[in-house]
């Protein structure tokens, strides 16, 4: 079916462009196929098997192979393999995911849009923002608040919202309308002295200093990971939440929650939100719906926008939005299936017994001579490496020294991924056993010994 290994391997190099790589490098070093997956393992087109310890994208939480998903995918092909949303017209089975949706959101997050990626819902919600305060007369409303290290995505809307110099750079990112508050991390962050409770009112307060020097009645929403996860496995301090959506609500500004790698089980519950209780008025989902078996993300909203945005399309006409994709029957019934599965394996209550395994054994590594910081809750956890432990100072980027860590791992058979200043995220797919994990741990506690005594630190 496909050509063999090594004309593959010449192919990318010749004509297939990778995402968030060195492309000039890419030339020299070629890429890394992989051809199966069996679990939580990934193997490579020289047969090498992997564990994959941040479940690809942080995505396949039911592994690679789930015969279920594939079997749900190719009945409903049989049936009825594609139909649009327009002209209010669908498929049966996304107006049943829609439903499902809705009924395990928390609130009153009774609405639902679709969208293949969490990019794609990200900038959907953007516009319904923008939709929302047009549609009551506030048209000056349009900024959106992001937080700095934060990433939503990479389309000129959701790209704008991230704030990461290796996705902005080059791109003419960010455009107007998007302005950055404070990054919620503790450990970073905070003052000498300071509690978690007394840090949290501190960022409330900057909040409300960027409202105001902005102009309230200039600004829409503001967009927020429960956990930042791409910008560092981030969880915000004790009483962050509440607290910033009091100021939200005080200047008539949207929350939105971007859920697409918090929703459907990371944190041990099924939404971010309802871990940290916050109530968005957004929310957006993506990844782990489908256990990325299909590309499908989700846009809810509470019925107070959606009777907003539903009385102006009557004035206009139409709502005018919409992808050729969204609301895929294929995509909606794998979803479908993948949450009968969460269900029927109770999926929660795994997560967090295997939580307690991973971030028990990740408390040990805290005396580790290269380690600052471990963080998370539920399978996803982040080791902060650090030049100089009392003083909390990054490496030189220069030295690539989680880099250096990941490619040693990645030798020994398990993939993770390199965050910004030297953080590696640990986020397996969620059906991850105890024995992989203690086997994943082991390795990368083994890594991190291997850079210390590299760099004459053990």
């Amino acid at each position: 079916m496909f050509p063999n290994p090594q004309a593959l391997s010449q192919a990318a190099l010749d004509h297939y462009v990778h995402s968030n790589t060195d492309l000039e490098k890419h030339r020299q070093t070629g890429s890394m196929l992989m051809v199966e997956g069996d679990g939580v393992r990934v193997k490579d087109a020289q047969g090498r098997s992997y564990i994959e310890g941040v479940a690809a994208l942080w995505c396949a939480g039911l592994g690679f192979n789930e015969p279920r998903l594939a079997d749900a995918a190719a009945r409903q092909m049989r049936r009825l393999s594609y139909y649009h949303n327009f002209a209010a017209k669908s498929a049966d089975v996304p107006v049943a995911l829609a439903e499902r949706l809705a009924e395990m959101a928390p609130g009153d997050l009774n609405r639902v849009m679709f969208a293949t990626s969490g990019s794609e819902a990200n900038d959907t919600a953007v516009k319904l923002a923008w939709y929302y305060h047009n549609a009551l007369g506030q048209p000056a409303k349009k900024k959106i608040i992001a937080r700095r290290q934060a990433y939503h995505g990479v389309t000129v809307a959701s790209g704008s919202m991230t704030q990461l110099a290796a996705i902005n750079g080059g791109f003419d990112l960010p455009i107007d309308r998007f302005i950055h508050t404070d990054c919620p991390h503790f450990w970073r962050f905070a003052e000498p002295g300071e509690s978690e409770v007394d840090y949290a009112t501190r960022l409330a307060d900057s909040l409300e200093r960027l409202i105001l020097a902005e102009g309230p009645d200039t600004i829409a929403a503001m967009i927020a990971e429960p956990m930042m996860g791409v910008g560092g496995v981030l969880f915000p301090p004790e009483t962050y939440f509440p607290k910033v959506q009091a100021v939200l609500r005080k200047y008539d500004i949207l929350l939105i929650a971007d859920e697409v790698i918090c929703g459907f089980g990371r944190l041990g519950t099924m939404f971010g939100s309802t871990y940290f209780g916050v109530t968005p008025d957004i929310m957006t989902l993506g990844k782990q719906i489908t256990s990325a078996a299909f590309p499908l993300s989700a846009i809810l909203m509470t019925d107070r926008v959606f009777d907003v945005i539903a009385a102006e399309s009557g004035r206009r006409g139409t709502f005018g939005h919409g992808y050729t994709y969204a609301g895929h029957p294929v995509g909606a019934a794998v979803a479908m299936e993948v949450l009968d599965i969460y269900q029927e394996r109770d999926i929660l209550s795994h997560v967090r017994r295997m939580g307690r395994v991973l971030h028990d054994r990740l408390a040990a590594l805290a005396d580790h001579p290269l380690v600052g910081e471990v963080r998370g809750d539920g399978l996803v956890a982040a080791v902060q490496l650090v030049d100089e432990k009392s003083a909390r100072r990054f490496f030189d980027p220069a030295q690539c020294v989680a880099k250096a860590v990941a490619t040693h791992l990645q030798e020994n058979g398990v993939i993770l991924r390199v965050l910004s200043n030297d953080s590696i995220a640990i986020a397996p797919p969620l059906i991850i056993g105890e024995h992989d994990l203690t086997l994943l741990l082991d390795r990368l506690e083994s890594s991190l010994n291997w850079a210390a005594r590299n760099l004459g630190r053990m």
